[in-house]
C-alpha cells in the first residue's frame, strides 16, 4: 500500500523533474545531448548559446539527475542519464502537433 507520504515525495519529485525541463534552453540541450555525450564548448557552439548560460543549464540538467557527467583530462563530458527522456519529450511534442492541428482545423473552419 503506497502512504499519503510517499504520494507526496514522489508528487514532489515528479515537479521537481518537470521545472527541470521547463526551459526552452534545457530542451535544447537534451536533444543535443540525446546524438552523443559533448563538452560545455561543443553545446555552446552547436546551441549558439553563452557558455556561462549553457552551464547554468547543465547545472539544473546534472542536479535533477537528468544528465550525468564524465571528466575526460581536462574537459567534463556530458550525458543523458536515461534516454527515455528523450521518449517523454517526443511524446509531448506529438501531443503539442496535435493541439496545434486542431487548432488550425478549428481557423479553417470558422472562416
Amino acid at each position: 500500500m503506497i502512504t499519503s507520504t510517499l504520494t507526496q515525495e514522489i508528487t514532489h519529485l515528479h515537479a521537481d523533474l518537470c521545472s527541470a525541463l521547463a526551459d526552452p534552453t534545457r530542451l535544447l540541450l537534451l536533444y543535443a545531448l540525446s546524438d552523443q555525450p559533448r563538452n560545455v564548448t561543443e553545446l555552446t557552439q552547436d546551441l549558439n548559446v553563452p557558455q556561462s548560460n549553457v552551464s547554468r543549464h547543465l547545472k539544473v540538467l546534472r542536479d535533477s539527475g537528468l544528465v550525468k557527467t564524465t571528466r575526460h583530462g581536462p574537459t567534463v563530458q556530458y550525458e543523458l542519464m536515461d534516454h527515455r527522456v528523450i521518449e517523454a519529450l517526443d511524446l509531448l511534442r506529438s501531443i503539442l502537433r496535435d493541439r496545434i492541428q486542431h487548432r488550425a482545423s478549428l481557423i479553417v473552419d470558422s472562416e
